[in-house]
């Protein structure tokens, strides 16, 4: 979108928290729940969600019902001072002097859903009955190792394409340095609309190309729809590996075996190597009132940061040195999060190569009274560590599988990296 020059900015009113033009993401977040009409008081979110329903006659029978729009009419830019407001930098700071990525999953999260809210607006409606939630977070690829905690920050975005009722968000984050802003990272969010209860999906404003630079990035947005259904169908869930990725498969099983026994069960870790059983860690998170988002569920960016913390935990342990994050991809939102839920996450290192490490975390929600597990999310980050690591090596055909799962995801990475 860097290359739009029909996309004008458009923002938010700004206050006194936002730097001089540019609102800041306590009045996204502010802004929201007044889309929403959501209370800020835990006891008050049933009567909340009650009076939502009410708004299910301001929606629209058919998408053609709803009048078009332009990818610049949901243009936003939002900005995170952590330079000119040194207050809100404890937040955002790790360890390392450098900012926390899980918060900007957090950000990135809440903005995608502004920038939708923006797009589906009808002038006459003080209140959306639209419940707009993170279907999928495509892909975030990273140009820069390092966020620095002292430079303010810069997040814009829009639609940049739609479906009858799912729309695609492009968002983009600039660092402030030397007097200019450079990139730092691309991302592309999938949304959803839903009726005011959250239960059955509802249409959204079609979106109008207005040049041929906004016709290629619309095109772009159907292509990428293409491959996630492409991606989807040749899971190895539902289909077997592929003759290369069988061969792969073997010559590791062979490559393990144990010459002086040269039997099917007797295996031999290679050296610099490690079991797979061997590079996982696990989590738990009680979720509480604290981190549900306007629809009184779990945040999706709260759900981003324990994920992606736990990844990096599970890389940096796994390589011995500090891993930075290059890249996220293929976050499915397969169900929403309860607030009191018991939230299980697991980390596993599934592919290695040189320096980079492929790590998939699997988050599930425990029922205590039912006793029954239900998984909520699949998450799939890329690493690169700062020296070379142990290779990965699967011993069972279920551990062999995640390892050519987690093999396609790093080989989609790099080619888009």
């Amino acid at each position: 979108m860097r290359n739009l020059p029909s996309v004008l900015p458009r923002t938010l009113t700004s206050g006194t928290r936002a730097s001089p033009g540019l609102p800041d993401m306590f009045e996204v977040r502010s802004r929201l729940r007044d889309i929403v009409g959501a209370s800020t008081n835990w006891r008050d979110h049933v009567q909340a969600m009650q009076e939502r329903k009410a708004l299910h006659t301001l929606l629209a029978k058919r998408q053609e019902d709803l009048p078009p729009r332009r990818m610049k009419d949901s243009y936003l830019e939002v900005i995170l001072p952590l330079g000119s407001q040194p207050e809100i930098r404890e937040k955002y700071l790790n360890v390392h002097n450098s900012v926390r990525f899980g918060r900007i999953l957090e950000d990135l999260d809440s903005l995608g859903v502004l920038i939708c809210y923006t797009h589906t607006k009808q002038e006459m409606q003080q209140r959306s009955p639209l419940s707009i939630v993170t279907a999928l977070v495509d892909k975030i690829n990273l140009c820069q190792k390092i966020i620095h905690p002292d430079c303010d920050i810069k997040f814009t975005g829009n639609v940049s394409w739609v479906g009858k009722t799912s729309m695609e968000v492009k968002m983009h984050m600039l660092q402030l340095q030397d007097g200019n802003y450079h990139p730092v990272l691309d991302a592309t969010f999938v949304m959803v609309a839903r009726d005011p209860e959250n239960k059955r999906p509802a249409f959204v404003n079609p979106l109008i190309p207005e040049s041929p630079e906004e016709e290629e990035v619309f095109k772009q947005g159907e292509l990428n729809k293409l491959k996630r259904i492409e991606f989807s169908t040749a899971s190895l869930l539902k289909m077997a590996p592929t003759a290369e990725e069988r061969n792969i498969v073997h010559d590791i099983f062979l490559n393990t075996l144990d010459t002086r026994t040269v039997s099917f069960q007797s295996r031999k870790l290679p050296p610099s190597s490690v079991w797979m059983e061997d590079a996982k860690l696990k989590g738990l998170e009680i979720c509480h009132p604290e981190e549900r988002n306007i629809f009184n569920r779990i945040f999706g960016g709260f759900l981003m940061r324990k994920a992606y913390e736990l990844g990096w935990a599970t890389a940096c342990s796994y390589g011995g040195s500090r891993p930075f994050i290059i890249s996220v991809d293929d976050i499915m939102f397969q169900k929403p999060v309860e607030v009191g839920s018991l939230l299980l996450l697991s980390g596993q290192v599934c592919y290695t190569e040189k320096n980079y490490i492929q790590v998939r975390v699997h988050s599930e929600v425990y029922n205590a009274n039912t006793r029954e597990h239900h998984t909520t999310n699949t998450f799939h980050f890329t690493f690169i560590s700062e020296n070379e690591v142990p290779q990965v090596v699967p011993k069972t055909y279920g551990e062999s599988m995640l390892y050519l799962d987690g093999k396609r995801h790093f080989t989609a990475v790099m080619k888009e990296i």
